[in-house]
């Protein structure tokens, strides 16, 4: 019984770990390793990897974080995935994150 229990735990986790969402995204100054493209995000698991994209532009970071705590952001990301994604000097820009 408990073994089906964390089976199904682990495959609703999936499920809503590859759902899309589009929102507001900043940048900080993250915890990771200088030019590491590292993002924080609320609800997606520390480690994983998600793609971020923003005006014909996608970069890959990893969730090492937790954040943002601003409503109606949905993510935050490194400094040098902000200059990927053309984001310095603009501040907050709408993403799609899958």
């Amino acid at each position: 019984m408990k073994r089906s229990v964390l089976i199904v735990a682990v495959a609703l986790s999936s499920a809503s770990a590859c759902k899309a969402e589009t929102g507001l995204a900043s940048y900080y100054g993250g915890r990771g390793h200088a030019g590491e493209m590292t993002c924080a995000h609320r609800t997606r698991p520390m480690g994983s990897v998600v793609t971020v994209s923003h005006g014909g532009r996608s970069i890959r970071c990893r969730v090492n974080d937790r954040g943002p705590f601003v409503r109606g952001r949905v993510i935050d990301v490194s400094v040098s995935a902000a200059r990927a994604l053309g984001l310095i000097g603009k501040g907050i820009v709408r993403v799609s994150v899958e």
